[in-house]
């Protein structure tokens, strides 16, 4: 009888549930870091900017996505085990928390994974355009990476019931600017991709020909969509195709 009331107590209902939430958050932890590498997420998030300062602090990106699935857990855990012991008698407040607390577990996995994707999407969009020589270029990957950042930021923010029609606005403006402002900032970008689709189609010169480009003159050693490089003895010169179009070209017959 005694034990029958021992069990029965609010305390050591709510220790029991606060101990196994511990447990089960753990090995909720353990099985999402497991299932994470073996989906290759490490090799996918290797030599990205949010990877690098993790592992700087001593961690990883997975171990700290597993952390948090486990502290999602122990969060719940004490909650229901406060609830139990009726440390807290307002049921507006439990009812409140309750649906709030989901809603930030969520909106911190947003903001990770934007930061994961924002990084690897800069890289991947350097690395796209690293043979191209051309001073607007290197502002692309930057643009890509903050535009969703972001858009990572507002899903978040929308997540924990933040109202975010004035950021849509501006994210709307911000997009429209991005179109206008590029137009003009990359018209020589655009030219020489259409200048380079021409070339690369019509082939009016080709690799090992000696040509003259304006004022430099070599051996055509490539041409891509954006530019020409040709090399004279120890020199080589970057040509954007525009100025191809711009001042013309001789081909040299020896």
């Amino acid at each position: 009888m005694e034990w029958q009331t021992l069990i029965d107590e609010p305390a050591v209902i709510a220790t029991a549930v606060l101990a196994l939430g511990f447990v089960v958050g753990y090995l909720v932890g353990r099985l999402n870091s497991e299932l994470l590498t073996a989906a290759g997420v490490p090799e996918a998030v290797e030599g990205t900017p949010f990877e690098r300062t993790a592992q700087s602090l001593g961690t990883s990106t997975v171990d700290i996505v597993a952390r948090i699935s486990s502290w999602f857990i122990y969060g719940i855990a004490v909650l229901t085990a406060i609830h139990i012991a009726q440390l807290l008698e307002t049921d507006e407040f439990w009812t409140a928390i309750i649906g709030f607390v989901p809603q930030v577990f969520v909106a911190v996995l947003v903001l990770i994974l934007g930061f994961i994707v924002a990084d690897k999407i800069e890289l991947i969009v350097s690395e796209y355009f690293r043979g191209v020589k051309l001073p607007e270029i290197s502002i692309i990957p930057k643009v890509v990476k903050y535009s969703v950042l972001y858009v990572a930021f507002l899903i978040a923010l929308a997540q924990v019931g933040v109202e975010v029609l004035a950021l849509l606005i501006l994210l709307t403006v911000y997009a429209a600017g991005i179109v206008v402002v590029g137009a003009f900032a990359f018209k020589d970008f655009l030219v020489s991709s259409a200048a380079g689709i021409y070339l690369l189609l019509n082939q009016p010169y080709g690799i090992g020909d000696r040509v003259q480009i304006g004022e430099q003159t070599g051996i055509v050693q490539e041409v891509d969509l954006f530019v020409t490089k040709i090399e004279d003895d120890s020199e080589e010169y970057i040509v954007p195709n525009r100025k191809v179009f711009e001042e013309g070209i001789v081909r040299i017959r020896d």
